[in-house]
């Protein structure tokens, strides 16, 4: 007689095409976001990318639509939104209007102090998203995931260098103009 085991069942109803998720607590990718001056929703939006590349094996290119992400936001929040809502998410958004947010928080870069602080809380508008992928992943049969508590080696990484630039840009904003 073979001895049965309840984690054959889950294993073999895996999707071997998607890799396994790391999922990130919301303080984290706040964090994240802040220290490296936006360029973590872009690193977030490759990976979400990715992650539905696998899932509908399709012929996307997910650096292109994360590079691009300000451009593919609106699309990608409302996938993740359909995405979650099969897995009974609770909750609700509106992509086009986190996506113009995300659009004019960037854009507000490009104005002069004091409104260029507003690009900083862009990661604002990904927050609802990145609540509903989480939750998604999490209560999908077909998918690995695991809780990524800790800081990776990537992320340390990313976080020197972000405390790198916040000095400097704060030394900017801090020390006087030189006289010519």
């Amino acid at each position: 007689m073979e001895n049965y085991n309840p984690f054959d069942d889950q294993v073999s109803t895996l999707d071997e095409n998607i890799d396994e998720q790391k999922i990130i607590p919301l303080g984290k990718f706040i964090f994240l976001c802040i220290i490296s001056f936006g360029l973590y929703q872009i690193w977030w939006s490759y990976k979400a990318w990715k992650f539905f590349k696998q899932k509908e094996e399709s012929d996307i290119i997910p650096a292109a639509r994360g590079f691009f992400a300000v451009l593919f936001a609106g699309q990608l929040f409302d996938k993740i939104l359909d995405f979650a809502r099969e897995k009974g998410y609770p909750s609700d958004y509106s992509p086009f209007l986190l996506a113009l947010g995300y659009f004019l928080a960037g854009l507000s870069g490009r104005f002069p102090a004091p409104y260029l602080f507003l690009s900083f809380f862009s990661f604002l508008f990904f927050i609802q998203p990145f609540n509903a992928f989480n939750y998604a992943r999490q209560h999908s049969d077909d998918i690995r995931v695991s809780p990524e508590d800790s800081f990776s080696t990537s992320q340390i990484v990313l976080i020197l260098l972000g405390i790198l630039f916040w000095v400097i840009t704060l030394l900017g904003l801090i020390l006087p103009e030189p006289v010519s």
